[in-house]
């Protein structure tokens, strides 16, 4: 069944970030880190906490702490919406487009979107055992990480296009480039491509600069008006477009893809047309691309899924310096959550937004017009599309 796609609706915007540091041991609770984040974001956009009116958040079983808790720990506003989804790395483009239909319906003013958890010296979902409908038939077979099931996924999405070892290479080592210009960032050592190829595995065919790395933290970001953005410190960064997909039969749990016909293509595929028909633009015009990068696989099946590459070309794309600053398509430019740290791709959103704004720094690319982020690794997630006030 085809979505119906209505045309481009740019009346909200993303006005403000925050962040807490990123560490291995933050030593705090997960409550104080998300209310350090979201005051951050509000003080970001030139706003005042009694602003606030409306609030969403995800969590994986009970890693963080909702929306109310936050909200009466800062002294916010009255609260007119909240959402608190149970949800792991789709979730974060998804809460920014309902953050932004929530705005353009008149249901709030102010909406914050954050994500806090103390993903390394607590609960770590690289470690958790999924305990879904389906955990009695994995478990037995030893198959329980969730490395385990993206790398199942990415040895048949190489095979069927033909790449290898070099192409995930590629994307480690082009983003551990951006986040030594990231001061937030974990993994800030040079890598080279010949150094990555000397690691071991871990789940084949990952090694462990295709994980992501796991952190302690939280970030956020406040949605507004775009009428109203405009009158604060930043320039807005439009919400033209936002989609969530689940392609067909995603599964009884987070693990169980065993109904799902191709493993090579996940939702970006599913989601494509819907989101660049709902912002009227085209892959063309795309400036930078923040793609959700659990493992480097994912960079490769978001930009192929998403259109940015033809069918296996995404590897040699990113090998030819194509997703450098300085490339045709700027990519994770904030060194994603491989070297960033893993706060479910909230980050990635918030990344997007700075580049957007021209506050990127020394990683800002040269074009930021129209900015694509995705949220989510196999058979469902999200994606936005961000632009500049034109």
């Amino acid at each position: 069944m085809t979505a119906t796609v209505r045309g481009p609706d740019r009346s909200a915007a993303v006005a403000g970030v925050g962040f807490t540091p990123f560490s291995r041991a933050s030593r705090c609770s997960v409550l104080s880190l998300a209310a350090e984040a979201v005051a951050g974001a509000v003080e970001d956009a030139g706003l005042r906490l009694q602003d606030v009116d409306a609030m969403g958040s995800f969590m994986v079983s009970d890693d963080s702490v909702p929306c109310v808790a936050v909200s009466t720990t800062l002294g916010t506003g009255a609260l007119r919406s909240v959402l608190d989804l149970q949800l792991g790395g789709q979730a974060p483009c998804h809460l920014v487009w309902q953050a932004a239909q929530t705005v353009t319906r008149g249901d709030a003013e102010v909406v914050v979107v954050y994500r806090a958890l103390n993903g390394r010296s607590g609960a770590r979902v690289g470690s958790m055992q999924f305990a879904g409908m389906g955990g009695q038939y994995r478990y037995p077979i030893g198959y329980g990480a969730y490395l385990m099931y993206v790398g199942m996924w990415a040895q048949r999405f190489l095979y069927e296009t033909g790449q290898g070892p070099e192409d995930l290479g590629a994307v480690a080592v082009s983003q551990r480039t951006y986040a030594q210009a990231n001061e937030r960032a974990v993994r800030r050592q040079p890598l080279e491509l010949a150094e990555y190829l000397s690691e071991p595995y871990v789940v084949d065919p990952f090694r462990r600069s295709d994980c992501t790395v796991e952190v302690d933290g939280a970030c956020a970001v406040v949605v507004t008006s775009l009428e109203r953005a405009r009158d604060l410190p930043h320039p807005p960064a439009v919400v033209a477009s936002g989609c969530y997909r689940a392609g067909p039969r995603p599964g009884l749990d987070i693990g169980d893809h065993l109904l799902w016909e191709d493993y090579t293509r996940n939702y970006t595929s599913w989601l494509r047309d819907e989101l660049f028909g709902r912002a009227g633009v085209s892959q063309e015009d795309v400036d930078v691309a923040e793609i959700y990068d659990c493992f480097t696989s994912t960079v490769l099946m978001g930009l192929e899924g998403l259109g940015l590459c033809e069918r296996g070309e995404s590897g040699a794309f990113v090998r030819s310096g194509g997703c450098a600053l300085d490339g045709r398509l700027p990519t994770n430019t904030g060194g994603g959550l491989l070297s960033e740290g893993y706060l479910h791709g909230m980050n990635t959103v918030a990344e997007a937004v700075l580049q957007v704004q021209g506050r990127g720094g020394p990683r800002q690319a040269p074009r930021h017009d129209v900015v694509v982020v995705t949220s989510g690794a196999l058979m469902d997630g999200s994606a936005l599309i961000l632009t500049t006030d034109r």
